[in-house]
C-alpha cells in the first residue's frame, strides 16, 4: 500500500533542503567537496559531552584510533538535538535524530578535499526504529506499537541523490498472524543477496506492556523483494526466541552468503523474561529461505547471553555478552570472540574490569578493512572514554585513542570524496 501524496510532499521538502544545503557557503562544516592529492582518510567519532544536562552529540575526526586523544571541548560539529543514531554507506556518514515520535532531522556528511567534514544535506524525516544500507539506499522503517493502527512505513533514501525515492506500508498485524492480535515489530534490517530480511518479534501492543508477548519461543523473518518491498515468504524457527533485540541487529551475512541469526533469548511478558530458549545462533544458507540444522548454544558455551555482536570476517564475531537476564534492554560488558564455523568462543583479554565499565558502544563500532581488528568504544565509570582495539586472532584488547569529555557513541571512517 502507498500514500503518494505524503511521499511526494516529503520528497519535495527533502530535495529543496538538499540543494539549499549543497549551495550554502556559510555552514561551519561545509567544504569544497573536491579531493586534494595527499588528503588522508579520517576516522569519524561521535561523542556525547559529559554534562549534567542532556546535550547533543559532537562529530569529531581523528587520524588514528590506537593512540593520542581528541576532545569534545571546542572541537567537532555539534548535532541538532539529542538521541542521535548513525550509519555509514556509500562513503557518506548519516546522522539520524530519534524524534521521540516526532519528525527527526537526517544530516549527511562527506570528507572534503581539505580533510574536513562537509555537510551535504539536513532535512526532516519521520522518526524510524530500524535503518540499514541496502544496495545504494538507506532503507528506513517507522514501526507501529499500536494494535489499533498496526502499520509500519518504509522509506528508501538514495545515498546518491540524498532524496527519498520510494515508500510503502506493511500491515504488521497481518504479518504476525496471531490469534490474540499481536503485531509484528522489526528488530532490524539486513540485506541478504538481492532480498531484504526483516527479523521480527510479535508484541501485544497494549495493556502497558508494549513489548510483551505471549509467543516468546519463536524466531521469525519476513523476506521482501527489493526494491519493490513485496513480501515473498516468512522464515520461522522454534529453536530460539526472536532474532536481535529492539534497535539491535541480529542477522549478519558472511563472505559465503550465509546468514547467521543471533538470538539473545530475552523475550518478556509483563516485564519478566519468559522464554525458555537460550541465547543461540542459527543459520540460513545462501540461496535458501529456511533455517538449516545449524545450532550453536551461546549460553552453554559461555555462561552468558548475547546483547550485541560485530562481524569481523571469516566466520568470527566479537560478541558483547551479559551474565544475568534482568532486562530485555541491558547492554553487555563482557567480550568474546565467537567462531561460528568451529562453534568456539574465546574470552577477550586486556579490557577493563566489567565493574569499571559504564557504557559500551554497541551498534556503531568499526572493523579494519582486513577484518583483523575491531575497534570498540568504552566509557569507564570515571567518565574517561577510550577506543579499544581488539585483535581478533589473539582475542586481546589494547587501549587506544582517548575521547576527552565525552561518551563515545559511534566509530566510523570516511575516505576523501571524489
Amino acid at each position: 500500500m502507498r500514500k503518494p501524496s505524503y511521499f511526494l510532499s516529503l520528497l519535495v521538502l527533502v530535495s529543496a533542503t538538499f540543494f539549499t544545503a549543497c549551495s550554502s557557503s556559510d555552514d561551519d562544516a561545509s567544504g569544497d567537496g573536491g579531493e586534494t592529492p595527499g588528503v588522508e582518510s579520517k576516522y569519524i567519532i561521535t561523542a556525547t559531552p559529559n554534562t549534567a544536562e542532556s546535550v547533543a552529540d559532537y562529530i569529531l575526526t581523528a587520524d588514528g584510533l590506537t593512540e593520542g586523544s581528541i576532545s569534545t571541548k571546542g572541537n567537532g560539529i555539534e548535532q541538532d538535538g539529542t538521541y542521535r543514531y548513525y550509519v555509514t554507506s556509500n562513503n557518506t556518514f548519516f546522522s539520524l535524530l530519534y524524534g521521540q515520535g516526532n519528525p527527526g532531522a537526517v544530516t549527511a556528511y562527506q570528507l572534503n578535499g581539505t580533510g574536513e567534514l562537509a555537510r551535504l544535506t539536513n532535512f526532516q524525516s519521520e522518526t524510524v526504529q530500524a535503518f540499514a544500507p541496502v544496495d545504494d539506499d538507506i532503507l528506513l522503517v517507522k514501526i507501529s506499537r499500536n494494535a489499533e493502527s498496526p502499520i509500519a512505513y518504509w522509506y528508501r533514501l538514495s545515498t546518491e541523490s540524498l532524496t527519498f525515492v520510494d515508500e510503502g506500508q506493511i500491515n504488521t498485524q497481518e504479518l504476525a498472524d496471531k490469534e490474540n492480535g499481536e503485531i509484528a515489530f522489526f528488530s532490524w534490517i539486513t540485506q541478504v543477496g538481492d532480498k531484504v530480511y526483516l527479523p521480527y518479534f510479535t508484541i501485544k501492543a497494549c495493556c502497558n506492556d508494549n513489548f510483551g508477548t505471549e509467543y516468546p519461543n519463536e524466531a521469525n523473518i519476513a523476506v521482501y523483494s527489493y526494491p519493490e518491498m513485496e513480501l515473498e515468504t516468512i522464515i520461522h524457527d522454534d529453536r530460539t526466541s526472536y532474532i536481535g533485540r529492539y534497535f539491535v541487529n541480529g542477522l549478519t551475512v558472511d563472505e559465503n552468503g550465509d546468514a547467521y541469526a543471533f538470538s539473545s533469548g530475552i523475550a518478556t511478558n509483563n516485564g519478566s523474561v519468559t522464554t525458555d530458549k537460550p541465547s543461540a545462533i542459527t543459520r540460513i544458507k545462501k540461496g535458501t529461505t529456511e533455517f538449516d540444522e545449524y545450532y550453536f548454544d551461546l549460553e552453554e558455551a559461555t555462561g552468558m547471553y548475547l546483547t550485541d555482536h560485530v562481524y569481523a570476517g571469516n566466520g568470527k564475531f566479537i560478541g558483547i555478552m551479559e551474565a544475568v537476564k534482568t532486562s530485555a534492554y541491558s547492554s553487555g560488558k563482557n567480550f568474546v570472540v565467537i567462531d561460528v564455523y568451529n562453534k568456539t568462543t574465546t574470552p577477550v583479554t586486556g579490557l577493563p574490569e566489567t565493574t569499571d565499565i559504564e557504557v559500551v558502544t554497541n551498534s556503531n563500532n568499526y572493523v579494519s578493512e582486513d577484518g583483523s581488528v575491531v575497534y570498540i568504544g568504552i566509557t569507564l565509570t570515571n567518565k574517561r572514554s577510550f577506543v579499544y582495539s581488539i585483535d581478533v586472532a589473539s582475542a586481546t584488547a589494547t587501549q587506544g585513542l582517548e575521547v576527552e569529555g565525552g561518551t563515545i557513541t559511534a566509530i566510523s571512517k570516511l575516505d576523501p570524496a571524489e
